[in-house]
């Protein structure tokens, strides 16, 4: 190995723990998530309620999810329920809540 990929590759490591560190904490995301359930029907993926399409968002990317609630958050993404949940986040609820989500495997 050149001493070029060397340096690549320890700057590859460590930087590692750190994108792991800017996820959230799974646990406080499910309990977060519980009003979500009521469209998204996480379950299964089915809704009782509403009777529209609803997407699915157990097993969705993480950086997908938190993309999607911050852009409602901000009123970049158009949908009343969704912006009204989103606003009522922070930027760790988000977090949690994606990292929550997205390690529901399908």
């Amino acid at each position: 190995m050149t001493r070029a990929s060397l340096l690549a590759l320890a700057l590859l490591t460590l930087s590692l723990p750190a994108a792991a560190a800017d996820k959230g904490d799974a646990a406080a995301g499910k309990t977060k998530a519980y009003t979500c359930s009521g469209c998204h029907g996480i379950p299964g993926w089915k809704n009782a309620y509403p009777n529209y399409h609803v997407p699915k968002i157990a097993g969705q990317n993480y950086d997908y999810l938190v993309g999607a609630l911050s852009s409602y958050q901000k009123g970049e993404r158009k949908h009343p329920t969704m912006r009204a949940q989103a606003e009522s986040m922070s930027d760790q609820d988000i977090r949690d809540i994606a990292t929550y989500l997205s390690s529901i495997t399908p």
